[in-house]
């Protein structure tokens, strides 16, 4: 009897050696409340860039999110930032494969451009992007139609750092304080290093003002934007 009893406590070992490990869930984005807490979305255009890795090493230290409009062209060479942004809770939009304007642009050019970079965010990181911003904030209602038919809104932005002009660290923060307001969208560049330098300062003062930096999505959505529409709608656009 004792050498039975000492068999089944063996083979049970056994079965709980070779027990896979149980699956641990990615820790859930916590969520923002936009109608209750003064938020604001940094977002960062023509990426991911080569300073993407120390930006990225910046809002995780201090807990910020953002949203990154990339072009396709530069997922296809630097996908590790990439698959890096959606990991760590960041906001993945389609801003084109190779930044034409396409308000210039034919509608096979147009869709080229979004599917191409649509197809290479998948390929990097695993997400389909939900949100298009056409290069240079450019758009008519061609560049809407094509929108709608990926099923995406096109979001612009209320206000830019102005860093590509600018890149210079204290211009950059001194122009991001002064436009920033509650719900409101920054225009930024993570190819600038002067932004990207200035970054953790910047981002320690709008925490101690009181924002929530948060992603694009997290601004939007109480706006009930539909495929194709634009946010904010700029001075003159007639649907």
């Amino acid at each position: 009897m004792s050498r039975q009893i000492s068999s089944l406590l063996a083979i049970a070992a056994v079965c709980v050696t070779l027990a896979p490990a149980p699956a641990f869930a990615a820790p859930k984005k916590e969520a923002v409340d936009c109608a209750q807490v003064k938020c604001l979305a940094l977002t960062f255009d023509d990426g991911p860039g080569k300073y993407a890795g120390t930006l990225l090493d910046t809002l995780k230290k201090h807990n910020a999110k953002a949203t990154f409009f990339l072009e396709g062209q530069y997922v296809k060479s630097r996908p590790a930032y990439v698959k890096r942004m959606a990991a760590e809770g960041h906001e993945l939009g389609n801003h084109s494969y190779s930044h034409p304007d396409f308000t210039k642009s034919g509608p096979a050019t147009i869709k080229s451009e979004i599917q191409k970079t649509q197809d290479e965010v998948k390929k990097a990181a695993g997400v389909v992007p939900k949100l298009l911003r056409p290069p240079y904030g450019m758009a008519d209602m061609k560049v809407a139609d094509i929108a709608a038919q990926f099923d995406m809104p096109m979001i612009l932005w209320t206000a830019g750092s102005k860093d590509w002009s600018s890149k210079n660290v204290e211009a950059i923060q001194k122009q991001t304080l002064a436009v920033a307001q509650q719900n409101g969208i920054i225009l930024m560049h993570d190819w600038v290093k002067q932004t990207v330098d200035g970054m953790p300062s910047l981002i320690k003062t709008l925490q101690n003002k009181g924002y929530h930096l948060v992603t694009v999505s997290d601004i939007i959505k109480s706006e009930n934007l539909e495929p194709g529409d634009i946010f904010p709608v700029p001075e003159g656009w007639e649907n």
